[in-house]
């Protein structure tokens, strides 16, 4: 299909969206390592009701692709062909229930931590040592500190590829370690939380600690993005993947502008000059020398999503 036929099925699908769509769309300033091309389209919809209509119209040839707070992925330097949907303001709501939050797909972990402390339910502290949002979060099973998103997530609210609105029980979502099941090509829209009823004090004291625990053992303050690889099964190694990286001798590594931290070494960073290219190049060769020096094979926690080499 030629870029005018393309042009005009995005067209058809946009018309009377009260969000806003943006042609070309850089999206490495909008990731954690701020690097990487642009989106063909990218699209941010104003509510739930609006990604719905406009989910059903969009031809099934246009590819669709959520991105949330861009903490733990890496965009190739050639950018994003077709949609990318971001959830932004009309996906931030935070309900309070007297055993739970009702949660926008938009809201930061952290942000959520903050208000379970606010209200007085314990159970949700690990998210503030998490980056990113809480669609992400319900995705991957993001989890920290002693728990995930699968032990507190009684139901998830996602718009399907064919604009239908589901609502998804946690059993239904099947959730795997840093995974789930949700249907290919659906976004998370909302989620219900489970907390417990707590003294407030206690809560916020448990943050903090999360809070310290974090910045002391991570490079929070350095353009990165979180955890690169996934802990080994136990049946394959019982060491965590930051050992076998140092293990290997690869704190410290550096590709271009891209380098191992020195201080947690399953994290990688942009110096300041690194490319798309450098970061995931760079994980690569870890990949590589932890496999000949202990014979486990890392698995990538971070995804890498686009095009190689540069945008137009």
């Amino acid at each position: 299909m030629t870029a005018p036929d393309l042009s005009a099925l995005v067209e058809k699908a946009f018309a009377g969206t009260r969000g806003r769509v943006t042609a070309n769309a850089p999206l490495g300033p909008r990731t954690w390592f701020r690097v990487g091309g642009a989106a063909e389209w990218l699209f941010q919809p104003a509510d739930t009701q609006d990604l719905a209509e406009v989910m059903q119209k969009l031809s099934p040839e246009l590819p669709v692709m959520a991105l949330g707070a861009c903490s733990n992925v890496i965009v190739r330097d050639g950018g994003i062909d077709g949609i990318v949907v971001r959830l932004a303001r009309g996906f931030a709501d935070v309900v309070v229930e007297a055993d739970g939050l009702v949660v926008g797909a938009a809201c930061l972990d952290a942000t959520v931590a903050e208000h379970a402390a606010q209200a007085g339910l314990a159970g949700l502290e690990f998210l503030a040592g998490i980056p990113g949002s809480i669609g992400g979060a319900v995705r991957m099973n993001a989890g920290a500190y002693g728990s995930d998103m699968a032990a507190v997530l009684d139901w998830a609210e996602i718009v399907t590829r064919d604009g239908s609105i589901m609502t998804l029980d946690s059993s239904a979502l099947k959730f795997g370690y840093r995974r789930s099941n949700l249907p290919e090509g659906a976004l998370v829209t909302r989620a219900r939380l489970r907390g417990t009823p707590a003294q407030p004090s206690d809560v916020a004291a448990r943050i903090a600690e999360v809070r310290a625990a974090r910045e002391q053992s991570q490079p929070v303050r350095a353009r990165t993005g979180g955890s690169t690889f996934r802990n080994p099964a136990p049946e394959d190694s019982q060491r965590k993947a930051w050992q076998l990286i140092d293990d290997a001798g690869c704190r410290g590594l550096t590709l271009g502008g891209a380098q191992v931290s020195e201080k947690h070494c399953n994290f990688l960073i942009n110096t300041g000059t690194a490319t798309a290219a450098d970061l995931e190049a760079l994980g690569e060769d870890v990949r590589k020398r932890v496999a000949q020096h202990s014979g486990v094979t890392l698995h990538w926690e971070i995804k890498r999503i686009g095009k190689t080499g540069v945008s137009a």
